[in-house]
């Protein structure tokens, strides 16, 4: 519910270095400088939203994303709620529920751990071993597939 023109657009979440989340959008077409949004999130339907503390503004001190930290996904589902207000009116009410797996949330993944080399020169082989990157919410390491480039020094 809200006024034409009013709801925010190109909604995306990247969560990145295991635990933190970044969520950013843009503003409605008709908002006016005055026009705030605000951000709530939850991972699980069983969970009390909780509020951004951490706003990313715009030069007009608009909320244009926000910082999350310590987050946990542990299903495939999030839950986003954004409230917006223009001169204290509320403009926008709008729920986003959406699979981590589609295009609404993406996560960064940090390199492979603990990667080893071994080569010997008798066969002239190498073995390479590491054990897969840490992720908010892959817990199978089959899903992983891994590109090796080895450049010759």
């Amino acid at each position: 519910a809200g006024m034409n023109g009013t709801a925010i657009k190109n909604f995306v979440c990247i969560i990145f270095n295991v635990s933190f989340m970044n969520c950013t959008w843009h503003v409605g077409r008709t908002d006016t400088e005055d026009t705030q949004y605000f951000l709530y999130w939850r991972s699980s339907r069983k969970e009390d939203l909780t509020e951004c503390q951490n706003y990313i503004k715009d030069n007009c001190g608009r909320h244009r994303g926000c910082q999350f930290q310590n987050v946990t996904i542990e299903n495939k589902n999030a839950y986003f709620l954004v409230n917006g207000s223009r001169s204290g009116l509320n403009i926008q009410e709008l729920l986003l529920i959406n699979n981590i797996y589609g295009y609404i949330i993406v996560e960064k993944l940090t390199p492979p751990l603990n990667v080893t080399v071994n080569c010997t020169e008798a066969s002239h082989r190498c073995s390479i071993q590491w054990q897969p990157p840490r992720t908010s919410h892959v817990k199978k390491s089959s899903c992983f597939k891994y590109e090796i480039v080895i450049e010759n020094k």
